[in-house]
C-alpha cells in the first residue's frame, strides 16, 4: 500500500467519526404522533429552522455523508 493509502484511510476515519459526533448532536424530532393529530408549527423558529444550528448540523451531516460515501467507493475499488 502506498502511503496516499494511509492518508486517505486516516481521512476516512476522521469522516467517520466526524459524522457520528454530529449526528449525536443533533435534537430528534418529536412530530411523530403530532403529524397524525394535525397539529402543525407554523413559528417563527419553524419557518427559520435551516438558518439555526440545527439547520447548519444538518447541511454539514448531508455533506459528510455524501464524502463518507464517495470515500467508501473509491477505498473499495482501489482508485485513490
Amino acid at each position: 500500500m502506498s502511503a496516499l493509502n494511509y492518508v486517505f484511510g486516516v481521512i476516512f476515519i476522521l469522516i467517520c467519526v466526524a459524522l457520528v459526533v454530529l449526528v449525536l448532536a443533533q435534537e430528534g424530532k418529536n412530530q411523530g404522533l403530532g403529524a397524525i393529530q394535525g397539529t402543525v408549527e407554523n413559528t417563527y423558529w419553524a419557518r427559520n429552522k435551516g438558518r439555526s444550528r440545527e439547520g447548519v448540523l444538518k447541511k454539514v451531516t448531508v455533506a459528510l455523508s455524501v464524502l463518507f460515501i464517495v470515500f467508501a467507493i473509491f477505498l473499495n475499488m482501489g482508485i485513490i
